[in-house]
């Protein structure tokens, strides 16, 4: 296969600034795409509280994140075809709208059951979200200056999460937890004025693309199946119960035989696995399941670890945060600058050992230690897994032609879903065989013990790094 024009002209593109046109749909997709990457982190701290309030049980109450994580995960694989089917416009403002009338549901529940329910709802539309914002972008970049683009992009994707514990806690201190989902409701029609006033409209289709139902059929159950066993650890602390092994045994062979469907298929399967053929985007895509050991696991382990080894509130662990939210600013530019000029590995390597050398000091720490040094190592911690993520997502879409793009932000998608439940999984169970007591020193160490854990998935982190492109020209176009 030949290098497409768009390919052909990146190292002449490397300085250029973003097309306007290009910020203008950065800014609509991102407004849209706000209330789901606060999702997550806002209705974990109102979990506590929700499950009191409908008089409920811990395993009942689970189910809110459950639920979500599943939903979202069984659509992705989707993504691809709706864009091809029925255009990037009317997917991104179905999906936004699925996602709001699930907020309004849920703020208006009026026991678990329906609340489960209309949290699967918003999972569905999260989860076409997501992989859409990605592929949109990607298209109308036309595979020039990836690495500034995920800089705009990340910035949002990085620092909103941080500041969901701090909403969720002052809503739950001075409103009720229902507001936790009323607060989508503007985000999300400003989201879809705007995506209805300034996006495209799409163009006609001659013919219909090739859904591949086979490859669904195994796929979308084989990630519910691996993302319901993974969240089940955390309820059992360990991956030896049959509530844990059943589902991700099953899981995995319905992996495997969607494997071999789609290297064998003939048309064009769910999510094109021959993607994992080039070498940037198989080395990236390896960094975003490893980034669920060293960010989503450990952004699981820090409010834990203010609260329990701590003593602190949910309100003022989520602000003792936000310093990685910060962080992850700081290099945001420079980092978009590098990716594009010297290409992603260098980027990667040098954001892995900051990450690294920001998780240390909680490794170290002891109820004496003090919260100002512990909030600087956070600013250092963001700084790294800020300017890493912007590389490594610049590296995955590098050399990639147009038409993959669906299949490769579904495949990064499905790995960054798979690889988060993972890493908390991960993360849950070390932290649990620490056998810490529950007086205040017990805890620490406990914590202690588990972040040195961290410290080593992150470090792990620089092998597939070493793999990745040095510079833009060694990417090169996807083998045909």
């Amino acid at each position: 296969m030949t290098a497409t024009p768009e390919t052909a002209a990146q190292p002449e593109t490397a300085n250029a600034k973003l097309d306007p046109a290009l910020v203008k749909l950065i800014v609509i997709l991102l407004t849209g795409a706000i209330p789901t990457l606060l999702d997550t982190s806002i209705v974990n701290v109102a979990i506590d509280t929700i499950g009191r309030d409908l008089h409920t049980t811990v395993s009942s109450i689970q189910w809110l994140i459950t639920g979500y994580l599943l939903a979202f995960g069984m659509v992705i694989p989707v993504s691809g075809w709706t864009l091809a089917r029925f255009g990037g416009r009317r997917m991104w403002m179905l999906s936004l709208a699925a996602f709001l009338a699930g907020s309004v549901a849920c703020g208006a529940a009026w026991n678990i059951g329906s609340l489960i329910v209309f949290r699967v709802l918003q999972g569905l539309g999260g989860g076409l979200l997501l992989p859409l914002l990605t592929t949109l972008l990607t298209q109308a970049a036309g595979g020039r200056n990836l690495g500034r683009l995920m800089a705009s992009v990340s910035l949002p994707i990085a620092v909103v999460p941080v500041f969901g514990p701090v909403l969720s806690g002052l809503i739950i201190d001075h409103f009720s937890w229902r507001w936790i989902f009323y607060v989508n409701v503007p985000i999300c029609l400003a989201g879809l004025v705007l995506a209805w006033r300034g996006l495209p409209p799409d163009a006609g289709r001659a013919e219909r693309p090739h859904l591949d139902l086979l490859g669904l059929g195994m796929l979308c159950p084989a990630l519910a199946l691996l993302l319901y066993g993974l969240a089940e650890v955390s309820a059992t602390a360990g991956f030896g119960h049959p509530r844990v092994i059943v589902p991700l045994a099953a899981g995995a062979a319905l992996l495997a035989a969607f494997v071999w469907h789609a290297l064998r298929s003939t048309r064009p399967p769910a999510v094109d696995l021959r993607l994992f053929r080039q070498r940037g985007f198989a080395c990236a895509s390896s960094l975003l399941f490893l980034a669920g050991l060293s960010i989503y696991g450990a952004m699981l382990l820090l409010p834990l670890f203010f609260q329990q080894a701590r003593g602190y509130t949910a309100l003022a662990a989520g602000l003792l945060l936000v310093p990685q939210g910060v962080g992850s600013i700081l290099p945001r530019t420079l980092a978009g600058k590098l990716t594009d000029r010297l290409g992603p590995r260098p980027v990667v390597l040098a954001g892995v050992v900051l990450a690294a050398l920001g998780t240390v000091p909680f490794a170290l720490t002891g109820l004496q230690h003090n919260d100002v040094a512990l909030c600087a190592a956070l600013v250092v911690r963001g700084a790294g897994l800020g300017a890493a993520t912007i590389a490594v997502m610049a590296g995955a879409f590098q050399g990639l032609d147009r038409q993959d793009l669906p299949h490769a932000s579904s495949a990064t998608r499905i790995v960054q879903q798979v690889g988060g439940a993972f890493g908390a999984a991960v993360l849950v169970v070390i932290l649990a065989s620490q056998g810490a007591g529950p007086a205040a020193g017990g805890l620490a160490l406990g914590y202690s013990r588990t972040f040195w854990w961290c410290v080593g998935f992150t470090a792990l982190a620089a092998v597939p790094a070493l793999l990745l492109p040095a510079r833009r020209e060694e990417a090169g176009p996807r083998p045909g």
